[in-house]
């Protein structure tokens, strides 16, 4: 997974960097979506998708970080973000299922 598919700019880009940057990208567009949802909202608002981006990303570039790259600074500077985004997603699936149920 090292071996270097094609070059841009000079900078060799490998299957690893090809995750690492698809986990930047998912970490990074969850800032767009919850300014979308609080454009539209008018008020402040995380939307689901927020937290389902960060759990992605963060494990996209844990993954990267840690077999890619071998980095164990990268590896924990992204794990305490896919923490924290699944303890978000776990409350606020039991938060909708206790609505529902009552």
């Amino acid at each position: 997974m090292n071996e270097v598919l094609f070059y841009v700019h000079s900078v060799g880009v490998t299957p690893w960097k090809l995750v690492g940057y698809l986990g930047v990208f998912l970490f990074t567009s969850r800032w767009f979506v919850q300014m979308y949802a609080t454009r539209k909202l008018k008020r402040v608002h995380m939307p689901r998708a927020f937290w389902w981006l960060s759990v992605f990303g963060s494990l996209l570039l844990v993954s990267y970080f840690t077999f890619g790259k071998n980095d164990s600074v990268g590896i924990l500077s992204n794990l305490f973000p896919s923490v924290v985004a699944i303890y978000n997603l776990v409350v606020d699936l039991r938060h909708r299922r206790d609505r529902a149920v009552s």
